[in-house]
């Protein structure tokens, strides 16, 4: 479904608004293109372009936002269990766990129940769709993601939700890509995750991936610690880093979405208007919530079928060759890896001293 406005034959100006499984359409009259936009705030104009997805671990917060999706990772997962108002969400999990082993309580269970418990706890506020992270340590192997993905889709269908409503995330490494590959064929819908390069985008989509999430304010970070600058929102290289891919995939027909994450400024943000999806986290939703700056469609499907680009055909050797020459990806997938898989760590640490 593409985004735009269009008017019929009855003078009602129309705009088709992307959102994967959720679709929105909202209308306005023609006479008075950006009349409908008056009074609305910078997020509720965001929403007339994209899908609009709540990247935290802290549920609690996210429902004044009215997002249609929600994200987490083990760093949210960390920050979250570190607040006393959700120390009923890790006993309940350790209780789970405990449970469900005789009595024993193992860690990785645990963690797995966990992981469940706040994805129900947010699948409580939102309508859609709620992405739960594979173990960072297992993004080198296949065998092992899938056995992990598919025990995560288990605990949720034992709790009555439907793998429909779930996003099994993983890292976007070509294991990581090719897991998905198999999980998608069975029916586990997967976002990949820690993508900062098209090899990676083309890849993902090849698989048949469902989602995926190109990192912008991480592409931003190294670029401005390599050149020593700042870069406005229209030259972030975040920024330009997804409307590539964004135009490579609707040129030649994927089905894959595209989600915008890890943002560091509104300005990336709103550049990125008319992407599929974008997940943002509380405070940027809050401060587009009180901003009342007028919001433009930047990215558009028809756009993007005018673009002059070739095809890339894509297996491991020309993935990881142009991985090899792209050291901004190849480092931040690394340094990625490392953050989340230290993250959860912790989060076992965290654990252990609970159950004592």
């Amino acid at each position: 479904m593409t985004s735009g406005r269009s008017d019929d034959s009855k003078g009602i100006c129309r705009r088709i608004v992307p959102g994967g499984k959720f679709p929105l359409i909202s209308y306005c009259h023609p006479a008075e293109p950006y009349s409908y936009f008056l009074g609305m705030n910078a997020l509720d104009q965001l929403k007339q372009y994209t899908t609009v997805v709540a990247d935290t671990g802290d549920f609690q917060t996210i429902q004044e936002y009215e997002p249609q999706d929600a994200t987490t990772n083990p760093s949210l997962i960390l920050k979250a269990i570190g607040k006393s108002e959700y120390d009923s969400v890790v006993e309940q999990a350790i209780k789970d766990a405990t449970d469900k082993n005789g009595g024993e309580t193992g860690i990785e269970a645990v963690i797995d129940h966990l992981l469940i418990r706040f994805g129900m706890e947010i699948l409580k506020i939102v309508p859609g769709r709620v992405s739960t992270e594979v173990d960072a340590r297992l993004s080198f192997n296949v065998t092992g993601s899938i056995e992990k993905a598919k025990e995560l889709i288990r605990l949720y269908e034992e709790n009555g939700i439907s793998r429909d409503r779930i996003l099994i995330k993983l890292a976007s490494t070509w294991e990581g890509i090719e897991a998905a590959r198999h999980l998608q064929k069975e029916g586990i819908h997967c976002n990949m995750t820690l993508l900062f390069s098209l090899a990676q985008a083309i890849a993902a989509a090849d698989a048949g991936a469902q989602l995926i999430s190109p990192f912008v304010g991480r592409i931003l970070d190294w670029y401005k610690a390599k050149e020593g600058k700042e870069f406005a929102p229209n030259e972030d290289p975040g920024v330009l880093s997804v409307k590539e891919i964004y135009t490579y995939y609707k040129k030649f027909g994927y089905d894959t979405e595209v989600m915008g994450a890890s943002f560091r400024n509104i300005g990336e943000i709103t550049e990125l208007a008319g992407c599929d999806l974008l997940t943002i986290s509380p405070d940027l939703l809050e401060e587009l919530k009180e901003s009342d700056e007028k919001i433009e469609e930047k990215l558009s499907e028809e756009a993007a079928l005018n673009e002059p680009i070739e095809k890339i055909e894509m297996d491991e050797e020309t993935f990881r060759w142009m991985m090899n020459e792209d050291p901004m990806a190849t480092e931040k997938l690394s340094e990625g890896i490392r953050k989340f898989g230290a993250d959860m760590n912790k989060v076992r640490a965290e654990l252990r001293e609970r159950i004592g």
